[in-house]
């Protein structure tokens, strides 16, 4: 266990030390990032003001759920995203197979060495919204509130990396998986916004099926106290579980899918 462990901050560690061998381009790619998703939630703010409410919720409770959403995607994204994006090229050219002769698990391999911390435009955006926002929503903060937020906030993390596993782990038996992440961010760009300006179908859609609900919206809307449909009062503990208890799933998808794995020849 201990070797692993320094095993994987060891690949941690040469992984951004490469990465930052371009610091001029990381800091442009960070503020590219950040223009490109604050112009799409400037369009939001908008709308917003434009109607006033947008789903019962005023411009700077959709700042601070906005702000969650990213940060909390973005800290999930930068362990799973891009290298598990890649599996389907992995299993078509043979390469995963390489993978599982080393002495450590795969899945582990692949995110630890692969980690992307150009997703420091993100994170800055989602901190800064979430630090504009929250002086002017008047929340009463006690120590069960900020562990709920903190826990929370790790959830919709453990959320995005479980759900991007899932879909890495699907083309370990369909061979192509690369039009599921498609299908994932038309959803995922759906959960940005309060789920109660869509219809009650695609609100079940979005806390079960696809459940991208829990990223932003269930715990925001906990936090300020706001009536979730469908699950009610049981919203706090929902979105502090719902992470863990996809990581649960993902893990046995992934073993599932690998134990089906045929290799690159079929």
């Amino acid at each position: 266990m201990r070797h692993s462990l320094s095993l994987y901050l060891y690949l941690i560690r040469l992984q951004v030390r490469t990465r930052l061998q371009y610091r001029a381009n990381l800091l442009i790619g960070w503020v590219a990032q950040a223009f490109g998703y604050a112009s799409a939630y400037g369009a939001i703010w908008i709308v917003a003001s434009r109607f006033e409410r947008l789903g019962g919720w005023v411009w700077p409770e959709i700042a601070l759920m906005l702000g969650f959403h990213v940060l909390g995607y973005a800290l999930g994204a930068l362990f799973t995203f891009v290298q598990l994006r890649r599996m389907e090229e992995l299993v078509r050219l043979g390469t995963y197979d390489t993978l599982l002769v080393r002495p450590v698990s795969p899945w582990a391999f692949l995110v630890f060495s692969g980690i992307n911390i150009e997703y420091g435009g993100h994170i800055a955006l989602g901190i800064g919204m979430i630090v504009w926002a929250l002086p002017q929503l008047g929340i009463d903060w006690t120590l069960l509130t900020v562990l709920q937020f903190a826990a929370s906030l790790i959830s919709a993390a453990l959320l995005t990396a479980s759900v991007v596993t899932t879909i890495g782990a699907m083309a370990l038996v369909l061979t192509r998986s690369r039009y599921l992440f498609g299908l994932y961010f038309d959803f995922w760009e759906l959960s940005r916004y309060p789920l109660t300006i869509f219809a009650l179908p695609l609100q079940f859609v979005l806390l079960s099926i696809m459940p991208l609900g829990y990223m932003a919206y269930v715990p925001v809307a906990a936090l300020l106290g706001k009536p979730v449909p469908l699950i009610g009062d049981a919203a706090p503990y929902a979105a502090v579980l719902a992470g863990p208890v996809l990581v649960v799933v993902a893990m046995l998808v992934w073993q599932a899918c690998q134990r089906r794995y045929q290799g690159a020849g079929g």
